[in-house]
């Protein structure tokens, strides 16, 4: 949710050109990285967490490419981009070892 947060706020900083564009996808893209997490949570089971974590993770990646097109052509503030990449590298790492977690220990019931 922080991320989420932090991205709203770098794109408020974007070229009013890129609404439909970068600003679109960075808002998308960061919003699906909890909602997956969450929605994922509420599955029955590991393995169906564990596809919501990769959809997650998957996010995380498209949000890091749309972030480093905007560092590529220079928009928004240098200071807030670069913490966004950070936290989005910080999550990548989280939500792998979190999948691969679940995915070893076949004793974990998410329904409990």
């Amino acid at each position: 949710m922080d991320l989420t947060d932090l991205a709203f706020d770098f794109c408020k900083q974007l070229p009013s050109n890129e609404r439909y564009n970068l600003i679109d996808q960075i808002n998308r893209c960061s919003c699906s990285i909890p909602s997956n997490i969450a929605e994922g949570s509420g599955k029955r089971t590991h393995l169906h967490f564990a596809e919501f974590l990769s959809t997650a993770i998957s996010s995380s990646y498209e949000l890091q490419t749309q972030l480093l097109i905007c560092q590529r052509r220079r928009y928004g503030n240098t200071e807030m981009l670069n913490n966004c990449l950070m936290l989005v590298e910080e999550i990548q790492k989280m939500l792998f070892s979190f999948r691969e977690y679940i995915l070893s220990d076949t004793s974990i019931r998410l329904d409990s």
